[in-house]
């Protein structure tokens, strides 16, 4: 973060500064838990349903915070540390990010999407780096807190940023729009995901295309175009392109070949040029996020050599299709971090193109699905039946239906209400693959660091 003066930030949450002094020094971070902060940092203290943080203002000043923002004013103001005055200390943030941002002339882009914009927005900022010192999003740090803190880790060194913003309400994208103010807008697709809040896919639709309302005027929208919901998506006071398989695409993707754990091969051709890809990571659904790349590289002017080696560098952030191996050909696709239907009938034919003597899926709950709970866990199942999967480990109350979908379908399949009551190293004999994958809330990492320490 470049340094800002009390007085800068003051303006730009449109604040109060209560004891203003002479020769106050900049505030070069900003930190909202007290538990982590920088020395001299700003102090922000974030209003959640179960906690408050202007309740740990004098320990924030006390532990090296050189001032806060408050809605709630301490009784006490001390002589050595500033106080700004604000409304909302989350709309203050976002006006912070928002000023901020406004002080970097380099381009901008914003990501979002029902399955895979982790994945896309790490593929997009691979190959950006091939050419630009690229700030981006870390991990999925991307909702109302995530996403200004960001932002303001912009540095005089940054040429380009790549801004992942998740929803699951309407409003959450445009909330998030204001401060990012991208130059290129990316979707990379609609699926069920917060189905519950939404109401149906064209409801996720219209919450995903608040990405547009802040997009700069002429600016690149790309887009999954092999979604059916977004090929409705016409071009406005932007510019689309396209990506995918669907022989309208701009970014065409050709010869796919999926080569199972060790990745995929496929060319991506587009008006200007023909890219053969490899991408180091399992998932023939990994093409889409190459030609996304590829056309988002194409418009910040990337050479084909730049692309080509930017996605041959790409890497998965954290539990998202890590390929682990261990001791007799035993296997764990960790994709744990999260999981919707679509993102689950991917992970499955992953696992089912692995080639290995025997297969096991350790599927979870997934949660924000409202009325196509029970049969969306029930499908999930009778696909793992349907791609040969030779057993279905289901945990979790909804995961049930898991296990009945397998189990009709003819597979074997166990369930377990709780993955504490689950000897998870068992089903790993030698020679198999396992795949581990459910919605965040189940943490199943805690399985996956179960078999690394009986295996490492």
């Amino acid at each position: 973060m470049l340094p800002m003066t009390i007085q800068e930030i003051a303006a730009a949450v449109e604040g109060t500064w209560l004891n203003p002094c002479e020769g106050a020094a900049a505030v070069k971070a900003v930190c909202t838990d007290s538990r982590k902060l920088t020395e001299g940092c700003l102090f922000l203290p974030w209003v959640g349903e179960k906690f408050d943080g202007h309740d740990f203002i004098e320990k924030a000043l006390e532990g090296g915070a050189a001032g806060c923002l408050c809605a709630k004013v301490p009784q006490t103001l001390r002589d050595d540390k500033f106080y700004i005055q604000v409304d909302d200390t989350r709309l203050a943030l976002r006006r912070l990010a928002s000023s901020y941002r406004a002080k970097f002339d380099i381009p901008v882009v914003q990501i979002t999407g029902s399955v895979g914009k982790t994945t896309t927005k790490e593929m997009v900022a691979s190959v950006l780096s091939a050419r630009y010192r690229t700030l981006k999003t870390q991990g999925n740090f991307n909702n109302d807190i995530g996403t200004p803190l960001t932002l303001l880790g912009l540095g005089e060194q940054h040429e380009a940023a790549v801004i992942e913003t998740g929803m699951n309400h309407f409003g959450e994208i445009e909330y998030l729009g204001v401060m990012v103010r991208p130059d290129i807008a990316v979707i990379s697709n609609i699926g069920d995901a917060h189905i519950e809040f939404l109401g149906s896919r064209e409801g996720i639709l219209k919450a995903k295309c608040e990405i547009f309302e802040h997009l700069a005027e002429g600016g690149l929208a790309v887009l999954n175009g092999d979604d059916a919901l977004l090929d409705t998506v016409k071009e406005e006071k932007f510019r689309i392109v396209r990506c995918g398989q669907s022989g309208h695409c701009g970014a065409h993707i050709e010869n796919l070949v999926d080569h199972g754990v060790e990745g995929i091969t496929c060319t991506v051709v587009t008006s200007k040029d023909r890219y053969d890809l490899r991408i180091p990571a399992p998932g023939a659904h990994m093409a889409y996020a190459a030609s996304i790349a590829v056309a988002v590289g194409e418009e910040m002017g990337l050479t084909n050599d730049e692309i080509v080696r930017g996605v041959a560098a790409y890497e998965p952030a954290g539990s998202r299709m890590r390929v682990l191996r261990f001791e007799e050909g035993r296997i764990v696709l960790d994709d744990c971090y999260n999981a919707n239907p679509q993102s689950v009938a991917a992970a499955l034919e992953v696992l089912a193109k692995t080639e290995c003597e025997r297969k096991v899926a350790v599927l979870g709950d997934m949660g924000e699905l409202g009325e196509l709970t029970d049969q969306a866990h029930y499908n999930m199942g009778a696909l793992a039946a349907m791609l040969g999967i030779d057993l279905v480990i289901a945990i979790g109350p909804k995961a049930a239906r898991i296990a009945d979908g397998a189990v009709m379908s003819g597979a074997k399949a166990l369930h377990f209400e709780t993955k504490e009551e689950v000897a998870i190293q068992a089903p790993l004999e030698s020679g198999t693959a396992m795949l581990i994958k459910a919605s965040h809330a189940m943490h199943f990492e805690d399985l996956v660091e179960q078999l690394k320490e009986f295996y490492d």
